[in-house]
């Protein structure tokens, strides 16, 4: 027993404890569990082949899968292969002590299922999300384990995710394509579920304008995201500017940044702010606001404090550990200050002054249902997530009628204009599929990792993303304190992935629609802009096999969010484990990758979902 030193800790400062990530966490862990038949000849007949599966899986993840951050997930192996209750104990005792939160069983043989895994509880608890592999090969019956092993989780209400190639194996290869496919889909969306545990969402004030999805439901957060939420009003924001708490020398470098590099479009005559002042402004919101979610270590040093002309605060330096957050701006913030446009915009994106970086998640409008979504598909791709309202429906009859140009051929099912006040993040005003050097089949998730190592890409999406975006001065009519929302037009051809959680009653749901962007003719979409606000983000989408009328049909409210790349399997992947219906989609039914549970209950996800509950109690 550690002897503990009371008088020493009743002594010690408080301080801000510096991180080597932004959030405060355990870095999530996946554990990977070979199991084989413990008999005597069958066990060491076994022990080459289930290793190097072991390997192979081990290799993928750590290979292809990357933290949003990053950052490699923490992958390790069980200290022995598994073959009975002693030893699975020890490797349960092991990934405790690992923090793991995320298991893949391993076999190519038959091993002893439910008893072996004493009652299908000695290892991980029911938050973990687990797999199995079961090898595909006629001399090896994986699959009779796999099969048993399953139908023991089922039985056991423990949901589990089957990974088995339709296809013989072989075993001198690499794993099958259709295997590594479902075992990375798995490790992202389980790793993106660790990331959330335990976080917060920040409510920056409260319900805006009556908007439902502003009701930040605690409970919810708590039940189905396993995350807590935290609430500040918007007078935290005001004190912190009139107080100087905020890093000045940041403040200058962000300024010079700001009004150097982009190109800023201010109000004529009669105005709330000067050019500079509504500049400065926003730039201190969006260092505020950032301050909140995460702390600054400097606002809580006395030196830096006097210098600085702020009084150091260690409470106020620590932040809210909030891996997503919503401000709620309208009205009672923007009737008489800037909106939050170019603060939701700057930090929404993957870089600012300092360069290149993990974009954040900020809602507009504190809608923390779409924050929700946006940290979702950000933690599986780690890429910067668009917030939009879902504005106007366009028909191609429609489009005809007001420009007298035929876009059937473009967009013959309609399209949808998806714009915001200007808070959209500026890597959509490129198309960074054709920004480096990628392959037509290259998915979103290679596209990041070659984003995020490589200096010259950095550059490439900053330099286009700058060159892209005009900061427009905000529409009196409705800020009347001003702001500077970020103006672009998002190119064609852009695949996105839409989507939207929901809430009846007490109950989430998700709608999860695959599509892309299109190009109209520049006419046409300055029609549009025109008749809706030619100082706004606009995004021209279409949704597969759908027409654009079936989705503002289908989908619940005034905002969606949107992510680079075909993602909407693996978010249907990643609510399959948090317990949340998907209410409608567009993904083709061989992407679908639920737990066997689900096959079950005859494919209902709203009836599973009812009978598992939420994951979190």
């Amino acid at each position: 027993m550690a002897n503990i030193d009371f008088k020493k800790l009743a002594s010690s400062q408080r301080k801000f404890a510096s991180r080597n990530r932004r959030l405060v966490g355990h870095v999530p862990t996946i554990a990977i569990t070979p199991v084989a038949d413990g008999r005597s000849g069958a066990y060491e007949s076994n022990v080459a082949g289930t290793w190097a599966m072991v390997e192979k899986v081990h290799d993928l993840i750590m290979k292809k899968v990357r933290l949003a951050d990053g950052l490699p997930p923490n992958v390790i192996v069980a200290p022995e292969i598994v073959y009975g209750a002693r030893t699975g104990a020890l490797a349960q005792e092991y990934y405790a002590r690992q923090g793991v939160s995320a298991n893949i069983w391993v076999s190519r043989s038959w091993a002893y299922s439910d008893e072996l895994m004493s009652a299908c509880m000695g290892i991980g608890s029911s938050e973990w999300q687990q797999a199995a592999y079961g090898l595909n090969q006629t001399d090896r019956p994986g699959a009779v384990w796999l099969k048993a092993f399953c139908a023991a989780m089922d039985e056991k209400k423990r949901p589990i995710f089957s990974i088995y190639n339709p296809d013989l194996e072989n075993e001198s290869g690499d794993l099958a394509p259709y295997v590594a496919e479902r075992i990375l889909r798995f490790a992202r969306a389980a790793c993106a579920v660790a990331e959330m545990r335990g976080k917060n969402y920040l409510s920056i004030g409260s319900v805006s304008m009556g908007i439902i999805g502003s009701d930040v439901r605690r409970n919810l957060f708590h039940h189905y995201f396993g995350m807590g939420s935290a609430s500040v009003d918007m007078v935290a924001v005001k004190g912190r500017i009139e107080n100087g708490l905020y890093d000045h020398e940041e403040f200058e470098r962000a300024f010079r940044f700001m009004k150097n590099k982009f190109n800023c479009k201010f109000h004529e005559g009669k105005k709330p702010y000067s050019d500079d002042d509504l500049l400065a402004e926003c730039i201190k919101m969006t260092l505020i606001v950032r301050d909140l979610m995460i702390g600054n270590a400097r606002l809580a040093q006395k030196g830096i404090g006097k210098q600085q002309g702020f009084n150091a605060d260690v409470e106020y330096a620590q932040g809210y550990n909030a891996i997503a957050a919503g401000t709620q701006g309208q009205r009672q913030w923007t009737d008489l200050y800037p909106n939050f446009d170019m603060t939701e915009s700057l930090l929404c994106s993957s870089f600012d002054w300092d360069g290149y970086r993990q974009p954040y998640v900020i809602a507009t409008e504190n809608d923390s249902k779409n924050a929700i979504g946006m940290l979702v598909a950000h933690l599986l791709t780690g890429m910067p997530q668009l917030f939009a309202d879902i504005r106007t429906n366009w028909t191609a009859e429609s489009v005809k009628a007001a420009t007298g140009k035929n876009i059937g051929k473009i967009a013959p099912q309609g399209l949808i204009d998806k714009r915001n006040s200007g808070a959209g993040a500026l890597e959509f005003a490129v198309n960074i599929f054709k920004l480096i050097d990628s392959s037509p089949d290259m998915n979103i998730f290679d596209i990041a990792e070659k984003i995020r190592t490589t200096k010259k890409y950095q550059k490439a999406l900053m330099d286009a993303a700058i060159d892209g975006t005009v900061y427009e001065a905000a529409n009196l009519e409705y800020f009347l304190g001003d702001g500077l929302s970020s103006s672009y037009r998002t190119p064609g051809g852009v695949p996105l992935t839409a989507y939207r959680y929901n809430v009846v009653g007490d109950t989430p749901t998700c709608s999860i629609v695959e599509g892309e962007t299109v190009e109209l003719p520049r006419d046409v979409a300055d029609h549009i802009s025109k008749v809706t606000d030619a100082t706004w983000p606009e995004t021209y989408w279409v949704p597969r096999d759908m027409s654009s009328f079936d989705y503002m049909s289908k989908i619940g409210p005034n905002h969606d969010a949107n992510s680079f790349g075909m993602i909407g399997a693996d978010i249907v992947t990643l609510n399959a484990m948090l317990r949340i219906p998907v209410d409608f989609h567009n993904i083709q039914k061989d992407r679908i990758f639920r737990p066997t549970m689900w096959d079950r209950f005859g494919g209902d996800d709203f009836r599973v979902c009812e009978k598992l509950g939420p994951a979190y109690i």
